[in-house]
């Protein structure tokens, strides 16, 4: 089964800009919304439901600091009510086993690509502080990696994820 997604909101046009809200459907003319860059969240696959939740919007928030262009416009309901602004193109979901992780860890570094790590001693601290201290304490190829989130070039993303399959 291929992911609406991936199929049809990926591509940016070629002057970078979207072409529609991100919904799959352009303001003029039903064309997809295309974006030239890829958001990619694998997990590995031995989380319970609740971690890999939790791992993922870990990951992605961090996004919107370090690239803004992510970001798309606030979101208003038809009684106006405003709404935060969200991610503007789809993050897609991965898994794969530790060794896959530590594959993508290294491609994406080595790609020099925005990169978001959570590992699994994030799982006991309860603050911003001692997670980064938790990541501090260790190093890079010794992480005990349980999330991955890439940002880049859809090809070189894609790179990355080789050997990770879409999350069920």
């Amino acid at each position: 089964m291929r992911n609406t997604y991936e199929t049809e909101t990926e591509t940016e046009t070629e002057s970078g800009s979207e072409t529609g809200s991100g919904s799959g459907t352009a303001a003029a003319g039903n064309a997809p919304v295309r974006f030239d860059t890829k958001v990619a969240v694998l997990l590995r696959d031995d989380l319970e439901s609740w971690q890999r939740l939790n791992v993922t919007a870990f990951l992605v928030s961090g996004l919107g600091t370090a690239v803004p262009e992510v970001i798309g416009e606030p979101y208003e309901d038809a009684d106006s009510t405003a709404y935060l602004p969200m991610l503007r193109q789809p993050v897609l979901v991965f898994e794969g086993a530790e060794e896959t992780m530590t594959a993508a860890h290294a491609r994406a570094l080595s790609r020099s690509l925005t990169t978001a790590v959570f590992t699994a001693d994030l799982f006991g601290t309860g603050n911003d502080r001692d997670n980064r201290a938790a990541v501090r304490a260790v190093g890079r190829d010794a992480l005990d990696l349980v999330g991955l989130a890439v940002y880049g070039p859809r090809n070189a993303v894609d790179k990355v994820l080789k050997g990770a399959r879409m999350h069920p």
